[in-house]
């Protein structure tokens, strides 16, 4: 009992903490949730017809992009399928700015010039990553909102788990005919028990991407007690005695046959003259953690090999744990169910904040003493 009851103080007040906190980032998620399947019927300008013949060099789209940002560098371009634009991509961290160019891969046309800070979508992930704050700040805010309500969940569970068999049949579910008071209670109790399984998952993912000794302790459990590697040390020979600024077309050309059922395909592009060029293949939509990563010199085209984030079929345990956190944390790691979870899931963690509240408020109200009435000398005398 005397456990119970700490942890009771604990998730009153670690609640009351990230409370807001923990809204926002679930309503957010929730909604970010359905982000492809929505932009496919808002956004036109991601398709275009598709042709019996093949895509215009890399250098080709990549040029229409660029020109359209008045030769500013591009640093990826996205290849999404027959059907779908081609996505050139500007990033800038200082001064920042985000932006992707919607280029015909067959034709060169630019469809759209899309600024990312105004989609509605990047507005979303902004508020689910850092609440719209500054980013430094609002990053900081979130991680440790999502630490605090990790132990929320921990507690909630405590509290929740029923003393004996008897109270346990009542607390799988909701007892829909009830009072609204004891309606809310089971809102709050029951959704939030069957939620906090799935969304443990999402909380420790964001942990991991927000804490670097949380990725860490991430990878020295799945390799045996190994330190987690930096940065991809790859980079092109710049030296080579022939230069050739078109070997990213042969090296795509070559990429795509290499994985022809691929559903779509990055290119990262060379920031400057010594690095590589990074090519990614998916073999499966809105699925990221399967991805094979390989590397080319950027003057020859020639192949490098890497002892990490290299071929999925060559992970280790740890890296593939590593490359599974985003899957896991939008659901999509089990496909199309698991977003359907996390999305429900979401949802009833928005609510958490709100029927917690109105439970303490109607205990509050009930621990408040009627007021006494005065019996005045006369009416005592009647």
């Amino acid at each position: 009992m005397r456990i119970k009851k700490i942890f009771g103080w604990l998730h009153l007040w670690l609640g009351y903490v990230s409370g807001l906190i923990v809204f926002v980032i679930s309503i957010t998620g929730a909604i970010y949730a359905w982000e492809p399947e929505l932009s496919e019927y808002t956004q036109p300008y991601r398709h275009v017809t598709p042709q019996d013949r093949p895509f215009l060099p890399v250098t080709a789209i990549r040029a229409a992009g660029e020109a359209t940002r008045g030769g500013e560098k591009a640093f990826r371009i996205l290849f999404e399928g027959r059907d779908k634009a081609a996505v050139v991509q500007f990033y800038q961290k200082k001064p920042y700015h985000y932006y992707n160019v919607y280029v015909n891969p067959y034709t060169a046309q630019v469809q759209k010039v899309l600024n990312r800070d105004d989609e509605f979508f990047h507005f979303i992930l902004n508020g689910h990553m850092h609440l719209w704050l500054p980013r430094e700040i609002g990053e900081t805010v979130v991680a440790y909102g999502t630490l605090i309500f990790f132990f929320v969940l921990v507690t909630g569970i405590v509290l929740w788990w029923p003393r004996n068999k008897a109270r346990r049949k009542s607390s799988f579910r909701i007892k829909l005919d009830a009072s609204p008071k004891r309606l809310n209670y089971d809102l709050h109790n029951v959704l939030g028990f069957y939620a906090c399984w799935i969304v443990v998952f999402a909380a420790f993912t964001g942990l991991v991407w927000s804490f670097t000794w949380m990725a860490q302790a991430e990878f020295w459990v799945f390799s045996g007690g190994k330190k987690r590697p930096g940065a991809v040390p790859v980079k092109s020979d710049k030296h080579a005695p022939v230069k050739d600024s078109t070997s990213i077309n042969r090296v795509f050309e070559a990429f795509t046959a290499r994985y022809p059922k691929a559903e779509g395909y990055s290119l990262s592009l060379p920031a400057n003259d010594s690095a590589a060029i990074t090519a990614r293949a998916y073999p499966s939509r809105n699925q990221f953690y399967n991805a094979d990563y390989l590397y080319f010199d950027q003057h020859t085209g020639k192949e490098i090999a890497t002892p990490y984030l290299g071929k999925y079929k060559d992970a280790t345990v740890a890296e593939k744990a590593v490359r599974m956190n985003f899957d896991i944390h939008v659901g999509s790691i089990a496909g199309l169910p698991g977003r359907l979870l996390m999305f429900f899931a979401s949802l009833i963690v928005a609510s958490l904040p709100i029927t917690g509240w109105l439970i303490w408020w109607g205990k509050k109200k009930k621990k408040k003493p009627a007021p006494r009435r005065v019996i005045k000398k006369e009416d005592a005398l009647v």
